[in-house]
């Protein structure tokens, strides 16, 4: 007999539904990213907040806020956006934002193990209650915790019953079989429709008796949180057209989010359908590419004839690009004896029909991205959009679940992407937090994909990283000797990758190590760097050991020019959400934040904008409200503006 959930059409019926079966108490569990019910959320927290004897904790990951623009000339180039981009109705957490202001109440606590990056930092409650977690371990852990609700953001089935987990499958189907396994109570489960959440099948379909109750507000419902594509430097697409190199065609990908994987993405497609000018991008970033002994014997740089398929925790824009390129499209099924046929090429034309009809060519664990990419997965025909398996993540991160012969087939050539913060001369990885343990973002599936990439044959981990960062005017090297917080330890280095080349790492002495990250790092910081490793008995004294005088952020930007000014490396590869006018500003308020860093460079940036008469862009003033400035303020803001149009 179908059990047919709880309907309910307002927010206080759910939330009252919610209290009768839980009591006092609510140990809330709630997926990560998009598959956040807002709406519910916002209404569960309000109730709590003004009944002192209820008490609330919840446990999530990556509560997803727009920015909050502080100075004027923030307010004047985001506020328009934010209101474009998100909507005016947009149901902004009140508990996360209460978070960053520290200003929960005490009868609400949030325990989360991977933040919305850089958020949180100084935030005590956040940083006081962080947990931290490799992915695959995450459902156990929640389980443990006895709770007692869980809420979802889920999609209805066009035209059917069926309701899908969509965006979020990677905890919710395993917390479930954690709660069951340790012989506690099942949660109550409450789904919100939203009707613009794309309809994902295979194991993210559920029938609506899966569910408590279903809550399907009337209205019109808010905009999906759409994360806004950021502009990709001319060190960005080196560190992607590098790791493109090292991706074989016929195996497996996995990538994370961000600029570095935008570049990646984009070097990857260029790579299959315009062959020629990849070639010559590469070619003049790295004379010897075609000799490379990395690229010979992991890598290539030919068209993707095979094509890829792609494993990786989080789809986001890249995969959707991949997919349409035609990069995407080795197709596996979950049959581990008509895989290895296809391992050893004697697969008949019955096992070929059966990856034609049934195969999938990615499978991922949740998706966050753009607009684009939300409505490109509504859009996509059912056959298409079947090819994409939404599924569990400890099917996605680890091998150990039971299908490990299968999914080392399915994972042939594997190549995992992933960015990191900084990086040590031994090949040791700072990713998620600061040495204070202060907690930047959380180590999420990292660990586990650089882990299988030593475990699964003739694969390979690359972390991707800027050799250097600007803060406050000063330039720092994200290479450096020791650092006192590791995300990944020095045993499982593998491949590191910069603006200026790849570092072999993986069965290396430490020494070699060394060499091979002094080669990548930065110019300015080189000797420096070299001298610590000397001091600590690591390098010898006379060993050729200093980074290379031509790694400079200039000689990278020259090499690339050409590419960048005829359009073969556009600022947004994978789209963009700004307007033309928009883009022409962000460059200017770029340009303006880094010469303001300091108050010599403040100084002098304000005399030049008082004595310079720059050139006007009325369309561009307009739009930050400067078309008419009245007032000191306001007209000297507006020629620093111009003097930003007409120097970035």
């Amino acid at each position: 007999m179908t059990i047919s959930p709880i309907a309910l059409d307002s927010l206080d019926a759910a939330v009252d539904l919610l209290l009768t079966r839980t009591g006092n108490t609510l140990r809330m569990a709630a997926p990560l990213g998009l598959g956040k019910p807002h709406r519910l959320l916002n209404a569960i927290t309000r109730r709590v907040s003004a009944q002192p004897d209820l008490h609330l904790k919840l446990y999530t990951a990556l509560s997803l806020t727009p920015p909050t623009p502080r100075s004027d000339i923030e307010k004047r180039f985001l506020g328009p956006f934010l209101a474009r981009h998100f909507g005016a109705d947009f149901p902004a957490l009140d508990y996360a934002l209460a978070m960053r202001r520290d200003t929960l109440p005490p009868n609400i606590e949030v325990e989360e193990f991977y933040f919305q990056s850089g958020g949180l930092l100084g935030a005590s409650h956040a940083q006081r209650h962080y947990n931290s977690l490799n992915y695959t371990h995450v459902a156990r852990a929640v389980a443990e915790r006895g709770v007692n609700v869980l809420v979802q953001l889920v999609a209805r089935e066009p035209g059917g019953q069926r309701l899908s987990l969509s965006c979020n499958p990677d905890l919710t189907l395993d917390l479930l079989d954690e709660i069951e396994s340790m012989g506690l109570p099942r949660p109550l489960i409450i789904a919100e429709v939203h009707p613009d959440l794309p309809f994902m099948g295979g194991d993210a379909a559920l029938d609506p008796g899966f569910f408590d109750a279903v809550l399907d507000l009337p209205g019109p419902a808010p905009q999906l949180f759409a994360l806004p594509r950021e502009p990709v430097g001319d060190a960005d697409y080196a560190i992607g057209l590098y790791a493109s190199t090292l991706v074989r065609d016929g195996g497996s990908l996995q990538i994370g989010i961000g600029a570095l994987s935008d570049a990646l993405t984009h070097a990857l497609v260029l790579r299959h359908t315009r062959n020629d000018t990849y070639r010559a991008l590469i070619k003049a970033l790295w004379p010897d590419v075609e000799t490379s002994p990395i690229v010979c014997r992991w890598g290539g740089l030919g068209p993707f004839e095979q094509g890829l398929f792609g494993a990786s925790e989080m789809v986001m824009d890249g995969f959707m690009h991949l997919i349409e390129a035609g990069v995407i499209k080795r197709r596996v099924v979950d049959d581990a004896a008509l895989m290895q046929r296809v391992f050893d090429r004697s697969a008949d034309d019955a096992d070929l029909a059966r990856l034609e009809t049934e195969g999938q060519h990615l499978h991922g664990g949740f998706f966050l991205g753009s607009k684009d990419l939300y409505r490109w997965l509504r859009e996509l025909p059912s056959r298409e959009r079947e090819r994409i398996g939404m599924t569990r993540i400890s099917h996605i991160n680890e091998l150990y679940g039971g299908q490990e012969t299968l999914e080392r087939l399915q994972r042939r050539e594997a190549r995992f992407f992933n960015t990191c913060m900084m990086m040590n001369l031994l090949g040791a990885a700072t990713s998620d937090a600061l040495d204070n343990g202060q907690v930047v973002s959380g180590v999420g599936g990292q660990y586990n994909f650089v882990a299988m990439a030593h475990a699964l044959r003739e694969s390979r981990s690359a972390l991707m990283l800027r050799a250097v960062r600007e803060s406050g005017g000063k330039t720092s090297s994200n290479m450096v000797w020791n650092y006192g917080h590791t995300t990944i330890p020095r045993h499982l280095r593998d491949v590191a990758i910069t603006e200026y080349g790849v570092a072999d790492l993986r069965g290396r002495s430490d020494e070699d190590c060394i060499r091979a990250m002094l080669a990548i790092s930065d110019a300015r910081f080189g000797p420096a760097l070299a001298q610590s490793a000397i001091t600590a008995g690591k390098l010898a004294v006379k060993s050729g050991h200093e980074s290379v005088a031509v790694n400079t952020p200039e000689h990278i930007a020259r090499i690339l020019a050409p590419f960048r000014a005829n359009g073969d490396l556009p600022d947004y590869p994978l789209g963009c959400d700004f307007t033309a006018v928009e883009q022409r500003l962000a460059k200017a308020l770029g340009w303006l934040k880094r010469n303001t860093a300091t108050p010599k460079l403040k100084l002098a940036t304000l005399g030049r904008a008082l004595l310079a008469s720059s050139p006007d862009d009325p369309e561009a003033m307009a739009r930050m409200g400067l078309g008419a400035p009245a007032g000191f303020r306001e007209k000297l803001l507006a020629r620093l503006l111009r003097q930003g149009l007409n120097s970035a």
